[in-house]
């Protein structure tokens, strides 16, 4: 059994056969997944879509690259979100430095305060970090008190080990099944297994054997069988270990 550490399950691209896709990730193994938010307007169907079933899980948060959708009484209403909903982490937030036009100083408002609040219900956090681990690493420091994961992680080795020590996980998907991640590879192949992840990031970031598609969780066990290969384990082992890492991060029982 897989456990889809970030998967947008609740996205528009599953509307038209989200039963479906279900369906199929739990024939392929995929049994659990963590559905991390990006703006407060979809909070609502998010926690629908994740009482359609066992074993998917909210997560709460405002996602940086969706800035204009944004409001400061948006993380004044997520504690009590927390407070009734129980999610299971705080995200999606980050940092993207990537994309133009997006307000640096207004991404490091809503970032630094999510993750307080993260810090306040002692919830792991679900990090975005594009062309910007450097800072995000920063910032955790300052905060301090934080675990998570930062998903599709995009940074160099010595980063990593720096997250380790944070307690931050990696988040791996489908950018590792192509042959000319060689940074990516070479760190998953050598990074600590209790600090790995894996994830889709469904509807985007497709594998190798996907391109041009919507991604989906019933492609999960494609990237395991990659890391398993690259580390030279059992796929086993691998689901295993990344499954068990996931629950215990999200303190969630075996379902």
């Amino acid at each position: 059994m897989l456990f889809d550490s970030h998967c947008h399950f609740d996205a528009a691209e599953f509307d038209h056969d989200r039963a479906g896709a279900l369906a199929r990730a739990h024939a392929t193994g995929v049994t659990q997944q963590l559905i991390p938010a990006v703006d407060f307007s979809g909070w609502q169907k998010l926690r629908g879509v994740c009482a359609m079933a066992p074993g998917l899980h909210a997560a709460y948060g405002l996602h940086p690259m969706f800035l204009d959708r944004h409001r400061p009484e948006h993380l004044d209403a997520l504690p009590d979100w927390i407070e009734r909903e129980k999610p299971k982490a705080i995200g999606e937030c980050g940092l993207d430095f990537f994309v133009e036009g997006l307000d640096a100083t207004t991404q490091r408002m809503y970032f630094r305060r999510q993750l307080e609040i993260a810090k306040d219900f002692s919830l792991p956090v679900v990090v975005h970090a594009r062309r910007a681990v450097d800072e995000v690493i920063a910032t955790l420091r300052q905060v301090g008190g934080l675990h998570g994961v930062i998903h599709s992680y995009s940074g160099s080795e010595e980063q990593a080990q720096q997250l380790f020590k944070l307690g931050f996980h990696l988040g791996i998907g489908g950018p590792v099944t192509h042959e000319r991640a060689q940074r990516l590879r070479r760190i998953v192949t050598h990074m600590p297994i209790e600090w790995l992840l894996l994830e889709t990031d469904s509807p985007d970031q497709p594998g190798a054997q996907h391109r041009g598609e919507r991604n989906e969780p019933a492609y999960l066990p494609e990237v395991a069988a990659v890391v398993a290969q690259l580390r030279g384990e059992p796929v086993e082992n691998i689901a295993d270990a990344t499954r068990g890492n996931a629950e215990k991060l999200f303190g969630i029982g075996g379902d």
